[in-house]
């Protein structure tokens, strides 16, 4: 019987690994925000921290790449047109006319490539520029300082699930471990880390 994490696979790294993440920051935020608001209810009458809410929340959506494709050369097809019958005929040869041509995907992969390089001097969860200056408040720099410690936990066990032979979508016929998700990360295109902001 297969492990499950929040139901998903435990073979499912991007739903497994992300989940447990979620789980540490979303504790990180609920034990910060309670050092400084009683309640919730208390909370949801902050105006400013609502109105910051809705706008990260609205970010991610638009800024995914499945709800904003890059390009299409052609309306939806309907169903009775030249262009619908042909795409029945030949499905592989059809499907390619609308979406980006080699050129600019070359150029959008490059700009990627280049964006998604982690800088030397990048932060990652769990750490912060100025060490412990950020406050003055001891309760949040301890709970900061447990924050980043459970990260480097969860590093520790996606690192060890990689090299569980049983966990075949984590390492595949391919022999590359997931590490898209490991919460650091050194500098360069290292396909790991997770940044403390995302521009793209």
């Amino acid at each position: 019987m297969a492990l499950t994490v929040h139901g998903f696979d435990r073979d499912y790294p991007y739903a497994s690994d992300g989940l447990e993440i979620w789980d540490d920051i979303k504790s990180w935020v609920e034990e910060y925000v309670s050092f400084y608001y009683k309640s919730a209810e208390e909370l949801q009458k902050d105006p400013e921290l609502q109105a910051w809410w809705k706008e990260l929340v609205e970010y991610p959506y638009g800024g995914l790449i499945l709800n904003r494709p890059t390009i299409s050369r052609r309306f939806m097809l309907e169903k009775g047109s030249l262009e619908y019958d042909a795409l029945a005929k030949n499905p592989g040869k059809e499907f390619l006319k609308p979406i980006t041509g080699k050129k600019e995907t070359l150029i959008d992969l490059t700009i990627i490539e280049i964006l998604s390089r982690h800088a030397s001097d990048e932060f990652y969860p769990g750490q912060r520029d100025g060490g412990e200056y950020w406050t003055s408040d001891a309760g949040p720099l301890e709970a900061f300082k447990r924050f980043g410690k459970n990260l480097e936990e969860i590093e520790k066990k996606l690192i060890e699930k990689n090299n569980d032979e049983t966990l075949r979508n984590r390492y595949g016929p391919a022999k590359m471990p997931y590490t898209l998700l490991y919460p650091s990360s050194e500098e360069g295109l290292t396909f790991r880390g997770i940044p403390n902001s995302i521009s793209i």
